[in-house]
């Protein structure tokens, strides 16, 4: 009876032994490691966020990067921020996509210069599950983005060709100075002023494009101005060219109301000093932070509002200070 025992004993031990070793072996019965990497926030490892804006030449672009480092900071996040040397280098934009893509990131949050250009590799980011998240442009024709946040650029051009037209009386040439054609952001914008200064009876004398560059901007306006020496207000789809616009101006001894688009530090000085009438602020600092947050939301499959506002607000001398005092401290 002892040794029947003692047998059975070493029966069920030996039992198991195997037993627990089928279940730690891995087998079919563990799940296999993701052929995409690693997306982060699951295995304790930092989310990888990829960000590629239209240049990061600019002070506009500048504060959407402080928005977004300062996301990656807080949300302990393994970030990168690119971007072309100029806004009218897109092809250039695309193939830092393409080079992005490579390095497998988690999330990507683009600023696309030209999204009918863009939409192709951003097809490839989708094909591989990646979160695309996109700023300050949105691309319209593509409906697989997680989110678009930015501005309402026709509201922002809205409220600019309202500001403008309150300076001036019904009647008076004005002229738009557009940003490189194809960018929806600055057509948009355009867009929303010329029907803002048509419904308070101003005449669009001229409605040209400057890439968005200060000197090209002081160009067209030098060109403007010789055809049209009696216009009486500018509106540019973004500060350096409503400084470029403001350049020309000011070398013909000319005061007029001139605003942009942006709400840079240096329109703002400007206003300050009695120069640019004023800008449509945007909060670029916010869509790059909220790019990023989304994003790592995005990573760890929580909910994502399709359509974040970033909103806008009209700069002039009454609150240039106050807004000034903010854009600085982002920077210290």
């Amino acid at each position: 009876m002892k040794k029947s025992a003692l047998v059975s004993v070493v029966l069920a031990l030996s039992l198991a032994v195997v037993a627990g070793c089928a279940s730690q072996g891995g087998g079919s019965s563990a799940p296999a490691a993701s052929d995409k990497g690693d997306k982060g926030g699951r295995s304790g490892q930092k989310p990888k966020v990829q960000v590629v804006l239209k240049t990061l030449s600019s002070p506009y672009w500048k504060y959407v990067e402080a928005g977004a480092k300062k996301a990656f900071q807080d949300l302990n996040v393994d970030g990168t921020v690119t971007g072309p040397a100029s806004e009218s280098q897109i092809l250039e934009q695309v193939n830092m996509l393409e080079d992005a893509l490579n390095k497998k990131p988690a999330a990507l949050v683009v600023a696309p210069t030209q999204p009918s250009t863009a939409i192709p590799v951003l097809k490839k980011y989708k094909d591989k599950n990646i979160p695309v998240l996109l700023v300050d442009t949105d691309t319209a024709d593509w409906a697989d983005k997680t989110a678009f946040i930015g501005t309402d650029n026709a509201t922002a051009g809205k409220k600019g060709g309202e500001y403008l037209a309150s300076l001036l009386k019904s009647g008076d040439k004005v002229a738009l100075i557009a940003g490189a054609l194809g960018n929806p952001a600055t057509d948009e914008r355009i867009k929303g002023a010329k029907e803002a200064l048509e419904a308070k009876g101003m005449k669009i004398a001229a409605n040209q494009p400057a890439d968005s560059d200060k000197a090209k901007a002081m160009s067209v306006m030098e060109n403007i101005l010789q055809n049209h020496p009696d216009l009486k207000g500018v509106f540019a789809a973004n500060d350096d060219m409503a400084i470029g616009a403001l350049r020309a101006a000011e070398a013909k001894g000319l005061k007029i109301p001139i605003l942009g688009t942006d709400g840079t530090v240096e329109s703002i000085e400007s206003i300050l000093a009695d120069k640019l009438g004023g800008t449509v602020a945007q909060n670029p600092y916010e869509m790059g932070y909220k790019g990023v947050e989304n994003a790592v939301k995005a990573i760890k499959g929580e909910n994502v509002e399709k359509r974040i506002d970033s909103g806008v607000e009209v700069i002039n001398k009454e609150n240039a200070q106050k807004k000034l005092d903010f854009l600085k401290s982002l920077t210290k």
